[in-house]
């Protein structure tokens, strides 16, 4: 009556452990087994239909009892902090391996497996949450959030077999989308912690491959989480922040820092689970649980104590015969991993043979956009030119500022001094500082367009390759050449392979078969009838039933070291072989990524060159207006100087007389204006010119004095 009643506690799980335990003591002695004479029937309502389902055997009681044992767990489970890796999944173990599944519906080999696989996934859960909240290595709780996604793709595969979904109903549909929601969630959260772990690595390629995947597959989660509760659209919504955030910043560093090429995920080595958690181990007879044996006086014991006996045999058989597998299989594995020789993939001459799809829509994308290689021309050409025009008005202002101060410095020269200030004109230092300014910024952003154009001409080329025929997109794809004696090389090594497997999965029947005839293996009716002195003997020939079974499992395990042996010379002769493969593959990927980039990145492209065009189309307004102060200030500045000069001319004291000397045997000036004025200065001499005027260039002089032809000037000289 407790154990059909049972509080909702960890006290109702021992009280469901103490039943059963004591139902096993029960069974042991009296004949309540389906069809034996003291069988009562037993009723319990099936869980999914609410049907009372009654069978006439104490083994259905007993499995009533597991089964509740495990969802008791699994309440309690869901009610604990989540901090434990111990899960539910014990008792759903113990009854499908222990009972038969035709008692009940919910009972069957599916129902229970399902039940087992959601218990062993939730306490992964458990268990990575933890790990991530103690900053475990990045590999580490990748392959941890990797066995989630192996537990719930087992408990999705249950959920899909027909008669599941028969029984379930409604809830299967619901059951399989959260499930699968949970299957893409945690292979997100795996690929961006095995991101995080090639970031460590500085393998920035692979960060980039291994962050899009995780966004990819958290965007199939999320538009299967419709309908869940609003806690688990804000945990989608924090990791979407996360892996989105991560995958900008990994895209956008190796696109102008690394450039790294970005692998594709298959060619990357898969992320194994690893399983840590561990169920909630079932022994019906552990006295620690059951208590005492309500029922230790109700039939001898002798039986009961030989079956326990034989029971070790049989494990003792099946521990030896385990550790021998499990020496061999460790072998195996090393070596393998040493070799990594994957059957599937050691032969992948078939990807050659066609475009792969991810080029293919790049091409179909482009062969309806034709016009994309001229637009990025005509955008590189306009850039171009205003660059040129914007260059050509900085360079005549600043040539116009250069010859202002060449003109200043050539004044102070003549002047000896430096002019005074007062009635200069102003702008021209504002104007070489603007000057300097759009310098600094034409200088800045001329690398920027030079670096533009460098990734421009870069990626024409391909987007030209890619917009063309296909056979011209094929014909840029490398290819293996293999000859014969290659050939045969690769065939040998993928035949040898075939017998690695055909070893291992012969090895996985053997001990399977073993295990199933060890579970069925029941000689307590031989025990009640036997001596007990003829124990050891009745043990000796039961146990000979295995003797076929191991001899073929030795016959396998020994076949190893020939098969690794045969495996490793065939390896050594494929060496050459893969390394020109893994050459080929490398280079193939590379152009694929490659195309791919060049594709992705003429939009990027188009934007930084139209953003570059109105930089320069501002700063050539800019400069523009700049030149045009800059001429009215050089201009004014010249006049300016003009009007020192004829000040300082003013300034100075007249000629002193001197005594008369006979004119000059030289020819009168003729000016152009043929004035009277010219005639005079014709007769002067220079040493009738003051003194500070004497060295003057002509441009300089004051008056008519500057009206002088060359010729003149000479003449007075």
């Amino acid at each position: 009556q407790s154990a059909v009643s049972v509080p909702r506690d960890f006290e109702g799980c021992s009280t469901l452990r103490k039943y059963l335990g004591q139902l096993h003591f029960l069974q042991s002695r009296i004949p309540m087994g389906n069809g034996q004479d003291a069988a009562v029937p037993v009723t319990w309502t099936e869980i999914f239909s609410g049907k009372a389902v009654t069978h006439e055997d104490i083994k259905y009681e007993q499995a009533c009892v597991l089964y509740n044992l495990g969802a008791l767990h699994s309440m309690l489970g869901a009610m604990d902090k989540r901090v434990s890796e111990e899960c539910a999944a014990g008792a759903f173990t113990y009854l499908r391996d222990h009972f038969p599944h035709s008692y009940s519906v919910d009972m069957s080999h599916q129902i229970l497996s399902l039940n087992i696989n959601l218990m062993l996934g939730q306490a992964q859960e458990c268990l990575l949450e933890k790990s991530m909240l103690d900053n475990r290595k990045s590999f580490l709780v990748a392959r941890i959030s990797a066995q989630v996604v192996d537990y719930y793709k087992e408990a999705c595969r249950a959920l899909e077999n027909s008669e599941t979904a028969s029984l379930l109903g409604k809830i299967q549909k619901d059951w399989k989308k959260l499930v699968q929601m949970k299957i893409y969630y945690f292979a997100a959260v795996a690929h961006l912690h095995m991101g995080k772990q090639a970031e460590e690595q500085q393998k920035f390629g692979e960060r980039v491959i291994y962050f899009q995947s995780a966004l990819d597959k958290l965007n199939e989660a999320i538009k299967l989480a419709k309908g869940q509760p609003e806690t688990v659209q804000e945990a989608l919504r924090f990791t979407m922040d996360v892996i989105g955030g991560k995958y900008n910043s990994a895209k956008k560093d190796n696109d102008f820092i690394y450039h790294e090429a970005v692998p594709a995920l298959d060619t990357l080595q898969s992320v194994k689970g690893a399983p840590l958690v561990k169920a909630l181990p079932v022994n019906p007879t552990d006295p620690a649980v059951t208590g005492p044996d309500i029922f230790a006086k109700l039939v001898p014991m002798a039986a009961h104590e030989a079956s326990s006996l034989y029971s070790e045999e049989k494990a003792k058989l099946l521990r030896d015969v385990m550790a021998k597998i499990e020496a061999k299989n460790e072998v195996l594995d090393q070596f393998m991993d040493s070799m990594q020789l994957d059957p599937e993939t050691v032969d992948n001459l078939d990807m050659y043979n066609h475009i792969p799809p991810v080029l293919m829509e790049k091409c179909a994308a482009l062969s309806v956009r034709p016009d994309t290689v001229r637009n990025l021309v005509q955008s590189m050409q306009v850039l171009s030119g205003v660059f040129t025009d914007v260059e050509a008005s900085l360079k005549e202002i600043r040539d116009l500022l250069e010859e202002d101060e060449a003109q200043e410095r050539k004044l102070q020269e003549l002047l000896g001094r430096v002019p005074p200030a007062p009635g200069s004109p102003p702008g021209l230092a504002e104007v070489s500082k603007e000057c300097s300014k759009y310098l600094e910024l034409h200088e800045k952003a001329s690398f920027t367009n030079t670096e533009l154009h460098r990734a421009m001409n870069l990626h024409l080329g391909n987007l030209r390759l890619l917009g063309g025929p296909l056979e011209q997109v094929r014909a840029a794809l490398p290819t293996p050449t293999l000859s014969e004696d290659d050939k045969q090389v690769l065939q040998n090594l993928k035949r040898i392979l075939a017998k690695v497997q055909e070893m291992r999965d012969q090895r996985m029947s053997l001990e399977q078969q073993l295990r199933e005839m060890i579970q069925k293996d029941d000689i307590t009716t031989s025990l009640v009838t036997t001596d007990r002195s003829e124990m050891k003997k009745l043990f000796e020939e039961q146990l000979k039933k295995y003797d076929q079974l191991k001899v073929y499992l030795e016959q396998n395990l020994a076949a190893q070291e020939n098969v690794l042996k045969a495996l490793t010379d065939a390896n050594v002769k494929y060496a050459a072989v893969r390394k020109a493969l893994a050459e080929v593959e490398h280079k193939w990927n590379t152009t694929v990524q490659t195309l791919v980039a060049s594709y992705e990145a003429y939009e990027d492209l188009m934007k930084k060159s139209q953003e570059g065009k109105d930089f320069y189309t501002d700063l050539e307004g800019k400069a523009a207006k700049l030149l045009e102060r800059a001429r009215a200030a050089c201009q004014a500045s010249e006049a300016h100087r003009q009007q020192l000069l004829e000040r300082e001319l003013k300034k100075q004291p007249p000629p002193r007389p001197t005594a008369p000397k006979p004119p000059l045997q030289k020819k009168p000036l003729e000016l152009e204006a043929g004035g009277p004025e010219a005639a005079e200065l014709g007769s002067l001499v220079l040493s009738e010119l003051p003194e500070e005027v004497r060295s003057l260039p002509p441009e300089l002089l004051p008056g008519p004095l500057a009206q002088l032809p060359p010729p003149a000037l000479a003449a007075l000289a």
